[in-house]
């Protein structure tokens, strides 16, 4: 009796899947996949950066294929553009003196929502040192969730990533407000008898606008939830010249995770079967600190949101083999379990994030919904443990793998199908505590 019974539902998954094979393999087509990662990832978009003519040019164009696609603009907003405002800090003065000798400059650097210091042995001033052998990724870190003021003495072993730092804070602060307090100041060298120190730093403030790129296909008969897919749009832009190439064109971050989104949007608008409220985003400024996420988490009611698709770099085969991807988070929620078994009888396979130690879940676009609650988890396939073109002027669209973008963005398509279809809700992510 079991047997007879197991038959007809064995025979109807496989017709199920054999109609979705057919839906992803006639709808999302490879040559559109390239057509699409080979404009975001041009030498025209001058790789992205936020504030930049190169990202103008992007958003125009992610703007253009929602149109073409059909979507709606997003709730409250008249186009697909979600403006918003920022203020850039760009340090005009930074003096700090330590036991009364004056720091070089090239030795000291400001990171703050202040628009001026003066510090003079503050009582409220913290003083720490990044002694050598400790993480100071994960110090940094820590220092910028500790809200507090703080004189940071970094050991000289960390010369080389206290410059980077340092080049990148020159070239101002993006706050969403003014704080006086949470400022770290770093000073490079070894300090053993800190005595005294002065700081003094003046700043100038500009306003700037930003903008995300979101389109909506409303649902058919849940249109109060909704689902996400997104990607960050932006990236590095001009980086000192590597033998003569200085554009960072962003191809597997996230151009690959853009064109992603672009694809589903066009996908799920075709099928047009939809039940909850589909939402396709691409956030602006996530390598400047994610604030186009954040603005956007601002803009939902949290409550609503039944899960967050975000994709992230999937430009190349991950460790797990071709057809496979990573899911960061996956003990959060059980949005990984139902992606899993959408998945089955199909050639693709999602798994646990392989990489714990790199804390992926809160170092990218989902972070900012998952904070507030949203079973946001990001998908993607990068080795991020050996990949030597992250964040480099070498990560173009020739070292990736189109048929591997392709794959994933129909395994995404397939994983998505019950939560699209209002059959599956994912459980709630714990708020995370301020």
């Amino acid at each position: 009796m079991q047997i007879k019974k197991l038959i007809p539902a064995l025979a109807l998954s496989l017709t199920t899947f054999y109609c979705l094979g057919q839906d992803v393999n006639k709808l999302i087509q490879q040559n559109d996949v390239e057509r699409i990662i080979k404009t975001l990832a041009s030498d025209d978009m001058q790789g992205r950066a936020t504030f930049t003519p190169g990202i103008e040019k992007a958003a125009q164009f992610i703007e253009g294929q929602f149109k073409q696609i059909g979507l709606q603009p997003f709730p409250g907003d008249d186009s697909f553009r979600q403006n918003f405002k920022m203020t850039r800090l760009k340090a005009l003065k930074t003096l700090v003196s330590i036991n009364g000798k004056i720091i070089p400059a090239d030795s000291a650097y400001v990171d703050s929502k202040a628009p001026a210091i003066n510090w003079s042995n503050n009582a409220d001033v913290k003083v720490v040192k990044l002694s050598a052998g400790m993480n100071f990724r994960d110090e940094y870190i820590s220092y910028k969730r500790s809200g507090k003021n703080m004189l940071i003495l970094v050991d000289p072993q960390f010369t080389a990533i206290f410059n980077k730092i340092k080049d990148v804070a020159g070239k101002g602060t993006i706050v969403t407000k003014t704080d006086d307090n949470g400022s770290l100041v770093f000073v490079l060298g070894n300090y053993d008898n800190l005595k005294s120190f002065d700081v003094s730093y003046t700043s100038k403030t500009e306003d700037l606008t930003l903008f995300n790129v979101a389109g909506v296909i409303p649902g058919k008969t849940k249109p109060d939830e909704y689902v996400i897919f997104s990607a960050h749009y932006d990236h590095l832009g001009i980086l000192k010249p590597v033998q003569g190439d200085s554009i960072a064109n962003g191809a597997d971050d996230d151009a690959s995770g853009t064109t992603a989104v672009i694809e589903l949007a066009k996908y799920f608008k075709t099928l047009n079967n939809n039940a909850r409220t589909l939402v396709f985003v691409t956030f602006t400024a996530e390598e400047i600190g994610e604030f186009g996420s954040q603005h956007f988490a601002t803009t939902v009611d949290p409550a609503k949101v039944i899960a967050m698709f975000n994709i992230e770099m999937i430009g190349k085969k991950s460790k797990f083999g071709k057809n496979a991807a990573f899911i960061t988070g996956f003990e959060r929620s059980d949005f990984g379990p139902i992606l899993q078994k959408n998945l089955e009888g199909s050639p693709y396979k999602f798994h646990p994030d392989p990489y714990p130690e790199q804390d992926l879940f809160y170092r990218s676009d989902n972070a900012s919904l998952a904070r507030v609650g949203v079973p946001a988890h990001t998908i993607s396939t990068d080795e991020i443990d050996i990949d030597k073109l992250y964040h480099t002027v070498k990560d173009e669209v020739s070292t990736l793998d189109i048929g591997n973008i392709t794959s994933m963005i129909k395994a995404l398509a397939i994983s998505s199908k019950s939560i699209v279809a209002g059959i599956d809700t994912p459980t709630r992510i714990p708020k995370l505590e301020k």
